[in-house]
């Protein structure tokens, strides 16, 4: 099955830069790119229904020409890009939510119509990126150019999910021809100040260097062997290995992806309750990076 790209279209401006990015994406991939529209059935609260316990209305005529009309500007800017559009009665997150078990990639904007302007992601964007059967790019229309050739920048912190955005990060930098980024964020208490588990005691000044030289050799290993990873599998890719000190790994990601293209994370990192879809981390970066984010959602079923 050739797996598509599919991407959220409501007529926004977020959701047609979410397009347009939905359209390299599928050009670098060699994938079909599927415009979605879902409407919202009176009946349906945003939960795929049944057509047939109920009546099903009519695709909405207005919407139908927005669908086409975005498909062929994407069809022109992009030559020989395959572009279905189609409506689909349901809620447009249960409706890509849905869609993302047969896709190869969705990509949603941050905030579509009907978005208040103080929250930086809509309730469909959260919806998408938390529940993902499959990987999912959030795009927020940038407030600075987005650096073109800039590289994929990824975080790693040993866990199972950030191995796997950084397997998806690496593959995403060989399509590109850019380089990967790898960046540990550790983290000692820049007061200088260490408690003592014994009250009333105090550690030894030379402490804190022992323990700062341990959390060093903790990133740099994690950096290597995801470095060596990366390597094997992609043996002409530039591979960056960046720690960085600081009080919280979110900032420094931030702070990071001002350069880069695009930022993959894990659905969930170190220390991610399991009844958490989307860790708190991951919700920081998609909600303030300032670049488009990947989030790093296994295939719900076999890639193809």
């Amino acid at each position: 099955m050739n797996r598509p790209v599919v991407a959220g279209v409501d007529g926004s401006p977020s959701s047609l830069v979410a397009a347009e990015h939905a359209a390299k994406a599928a050009t670098l991939r060699s994938r079909p790119l599927h415009l979605v529209h879902g409407y919202l059935h009176p009946l349906g609260y945003g939960i795929p229904i049944n057509p047939y316990d109920v009546g099903l209305p009519a695709p909405n005529e207005e919407a139908q020409k927005m669908l086409e009309q975005t498909a062929a500007e994407l069809r022109e800017r992009w030559p020989g890009l395959t572009v279905e559009v189609r409506q689909v009665a349901g809620g447009p997150g249960a409706t890509l939510v849905e869609e993302s078990k047969r896709a190869e990639l969705v990509v949603v904007g941050s905030r579509g119509l009907g978005g208040f302007a103080g929250l930086l992601l809509g309730a469909v964007s959260t919806q998408v990126a938390s529940h993902g059967h499959c990987p999912v790019l959030v795009v927020r229309p940038a407030e600075e150019p987005i650096p073109v050739d800039g590289p994929v920048l990824v975080g790693v912190d040993g866990s199972e999910a950030a191995a796997l955005a950084v397997g998806y990060a690496a593959d995403e930098a060989a399509r590109r021809g850019v380089e990967l980024v790898l960046v540990h964020a550790w983290s000692v208490d820049g007061s200088r100040q260490l408690v003592s588990p014994i009250p009333g005691a105090t550690w030894p000044p030379e402490a804190f260097e022992e323990f700062q030289a341990a959390f060093q050799a903790d990133s740099a290993r994690l950096l290597a062997e995801a470095a060596a990873g990366v390597r094997e599998q992609h043996p002409g890719l530039t591979v960056i290995e960046r720690p960085v000190h600081a009080i919280a790994p979110e900032q420094a990601l931030i702070e990071a992806s001002g350069s880069a293209a695009l930022l993959v994370v894990g659905s969930r990192g170190r220390g991610g309750f399991t009844g958490l879809l989307l860790g708190s981390v991951s919700q920081t970066l998609v909600q303030h990076a300032h670049c488009p984010v990947l989030v790093a959602h296994p295939y719900g079923g076999q890639r193809d």
